[in-house]
């Protein structure tokens, strides 16, 4: 099965949530991890793992957010960015030929192409759940290979 990296800017909300729901509903698909583009080995936010718990998926709560890294787009098959300043920053990252397909991960989603997955971080509790929704879709529209 292809190897998956989820991205967003802090690895704190949308990449982790996408992480551990694609961990817990398609375990099929390995290794599986999230980055960010500017990550400072932090905590999940809270509000990430509570709307994860809230639709049955435990939140991983020794995670530390990290940075994408050259070896990344050598290490993974699909990249997934949350959203397009994620998606430009992975092109501008990406080493010539490498091996990974980078994409938005609404793309996986028809009527959502093109969209981006709205970073949380600065709103309410139902901005994550919001968020936590728009992933799953495009988990479950993830093709087995």
């Amino acid at each position: 099965m292809p190897s998956v990296l989820f991205v967003c800017l802090g690895n704190i909300c949308r990449s982790p949530m996408a992480e551990m729901l694609l961990k817990a509903r398609r375990p099929e698909f390995s290794p599986v991890r999230s980055a960010g583009t500017s990550a400072v080995g932090g905590s999940m936010d809270a509000r990430s793992a509570a709307a994860l718990e809230r639709v049955e998926v435990k939140a991983d709560r020794k995670f530390r957010s990290r940075q994408v890294e050259a070896a990344d787009f050598e290490r993974y098959d699909l990249i997934f960015a949350m959203d397009h300043y994620n998606l430009s920053d992975l092109q501008a990252l990406r080493p010539e030929g490498a091996r990974a397909e980078l994409r938005l991960l609404l793309d996986l989603v028809p009527e959502l192409a093109g969209q981006d997955v709205p970073d949380p971080y600065y709103g309410p509790a139902a901005g994550f759940d919001h968020a936590l929704r728009l992933i799953e879709r495009a988990i479950a529209a993830l093709p087995a290979a």
